[in-house]
């Protein structure tokens, strides 16, 4: 398990590297692993959620319907934190959009 574990580690980082600078590929796919429990992490549908959001607002269609079913799994309340981590993703990586 510690080689295949170390890869999908580094593919990780990776992503959240490549999601920094606003990649709506790498976004959905973080999105994708949180919502699977694929690359290392453990299924959590309010990370998945937040993922597929940023993702969304980058353009990505995929991210939109794979967001709209997570919804329906999730409370309002899970939704809610989902966007606050997503609002906060975005200060903190200076990505604000003009609304």
């Amino acid at each position: 398990m510690g080689n295949s574990f170390k890869s999908a580690h580094f593919l990780m980082k990776s992503r959240w590297a490549d999601a920094a600078r606003g990649d709506a590929d790498a976004l959905y796919e973080l999105g994708m692993a949180y919502s699977t429990g694929s690359g290392g992490v453990e299924v959590d549908l309010i990370e998945a959620h937040k993922w597929f959001n940023l993702a969304a607002l980058n353009g990505s269609e995929a991210a939109m319907m794979c967001r709209a079913d997570i919804s329906d799994e999730m409370s309002a309340r899970e939704i809610a934190e989902a966007q606050r981590q997503a609002r906060a993703w975005l200060q903190a990586t200076d990505q604000r959009r003009a609304a």
